[in-house]
């Protein structure tokens, strides 16, 4: 990982607060795709009953990794980023374990971005899917380049 790779982790990881507080983890990050990684913990419980992750918790998640994707396409720090809308289908419970979240670019046009995201266990080797997502973001470059 070089220096400029380290700042964008750093950026990422630390700076800001929804991705510091969830403990996100930046795995892999070039253009078109992204894997972050987030530690299971009790702040994240939706069901108490069985130790499963909160679905809106996968949710936020999946719009940050969606984001973090948009902005492998920005050519500019004045270049901005919103979310339009995001769904996402749950297909299996998320159970007390690490999940990693993958997000690829879908489409880029010129005002709008869509990513498409899915979640599994850190820990499953077969890779379930537990949840599906797609991310309309609002894309607009301030500075052509």
């Amino acid at each position: 990982m070089d220096l400029q790779d380290d700042f964008v982790k750093r950026m990422i990881e630390e700076f800001v607060p929804i991705h510091k507080f969830l403990g996100l983890q930046l795995l892999e990050i070039k253009k078109d795709d992204v894997k972050v990684r987030v530690p299971f913990r009790a702040e994240v419980v939706g069901d108490i009953r069985s130790n499963r992750w909160h679905g809106g918790i996968i949710t936020t998640v999946m719009d940050s990794v969606g984001g973090i994707v948009g902005g492998t396409h920005l050519s500019s720090l004045k270049d901005k980023m919103a979310t339009i809308g995001i769904r996402v289908d749950f297909l299996n419970p998320a159970h007390g374990k690490a999940i990693i979240v993958e997000g690829k670019t879908l489409r880029l046009g010129s005002r709008i971005f869509v990513a498409n995201m899915k979640c599994w266990l850190e820990e499953d080797s077969n890779k379930e899917v537990l949840a599906v997502g797609r991310g309309v973001y609002n894309f607009i470059r301030l500075q052509q380049s």
